[in-house]
This record gives C-alpha cells, sequence and structure tokens, in this order.
C-alpha cells in the first residue's frame, strides 16, 4: 500500500508525518547553527549571558547544536516507526514512551509555567515578572519572538507528538503488530 493510501486510511498518520516535517526543521535549524549559520540563534529564548556565548559559537553551544542535530534525526526516526511497517520492529512500549514523554515536555514547554512560553512571556511583557537587570528591551524582545515564533511552534509540535502517541495507544498493533 502506498503512503497516499496508508494516510488515507489512517488519517492519524497525518500527526505522524507531521511531526517529521517539525522535528526535521528543528534539526536543520540545529546543523546550521552547528556549522556556524545565525538561523534564529539570535532569538533563542536565554538568559543574556548565555546568549552571548551561543552568538560566540561557544564550543559548548555548537557540541549542543551537533547533539540536538543527531536527536531530531532521531525523533524522525521515531515518528515514522508509528506509522511505517518497518517500525514494527521497534518495541511498542518504547515508541509510547518516547512519543508521549516528549509531546508533554513540548507542550509544557509551549505554556511556560516557569520561565520561557505562553505564560512566562506574557509576564515579561505586561511587566509582572521584572527582566534582569539592565537588560529589560532585550529580555522583552526575545518574549516577543518567543511568543509568536517558537511557543506557538513548540505547541505544534508537541501537538503533533501527542496525537502520534494517541494514535498508536489506540490502534495499538493495528498493523498487525503485538500487543504491549
Amino acid at each position: 500500500m502506498t503512503v497516499a493510501a496508508r494516510i488515507r486510511r489512517e488519517p492519524f498518520a497525518y500527526a505522524a508525518y507531521g511531526t517529521c516535517v517539525c522535528t526535521a526543521a528543528y534539526g536543520l535549524m540545529k546543523l546550521a547553527q552547528a556549522l556556524g549559520a545565525n538561523a534564529l540563534a539570535d532569538k533563542d529564548p536565554l538568559p543574556p549571558d548565555l546568549r552571548q556565548r551561543l552568538l560566540a559559537r561557544d564550543p559548548l553551544f555548537v557540541t549542543a547544536h551537533w547533539i540536538m542535530f543527531a536527536v531530531a534525526v532521531v525523533g524522525v526516526l521515531v515518528a515514522l516507526a508509528t506509522v511505517r511497517p518497518w517500525g514494527e520492529r521497534v518495541p511498542r512500549r518504547i515508541l509510547l514512551a518516547v512519543t508521549w514523554t516528549v509531546g508533554g515536555f513540548m507542550v509544557l514547554r509551549a505554556f511556560g509555567p516557569v520561565g520561557y512560553g505562553f505564560v512566562g512571556d506574557t509576564l515579561v511583557l505586561t511587566g509582572l515578572q521584572p527582566p534582569p537587570g539592565g537588560h529589560t528591551e532585550l529580555a522583552r524582545e526575545l518574549a516577543r519572538w518567543d511568543l509568536l515564533l517558537w511557543s506557538p511552534f513548540f505547541l505544534v509540535w508537541g501537538l503533533l507528538w501527542t496525537a502520534t502517541a494517541w494514535h498508536l495507544t489506540r490502534t495499538g498493533r493495528g498493523r498487525g503488530r503485538r500487543p504491549a
């Protein structure tokens, strides 16, 4: 059966493929940053001292970008394993644990009950949470970027992960998979 036919038969497969697209986009951004491109690094919501190290290409951050790129590659493979026939060889419990955990953390990051996210950004922009001394304008700019770009991206990405997990939970081993 072709991928298009499988998607028509299993509409939640769109979630897995959407997860792949978001994961690949994030991974490619991290690869570009590891190779020296700015690629939105100046919009990363970090405390001022860490932001300076990031923009100065501190070896710790370059290494972190390479690691995040590798994690993104694994993420693409995990998402694909939930809908592709070769994924039947991956233990279902591992797929469920990874998809639910990653989805939950991303949704939590998007809302940001502590730090950045919809809540944290709103607190900074309304003045209810004071930004670090001497960095008020930078904190507000980064909060705006996070509120308009990063938090919605992490929310959509997290919801795609959780929809993928939910579909995998609901279907069991719908393609002939053994129960967990």
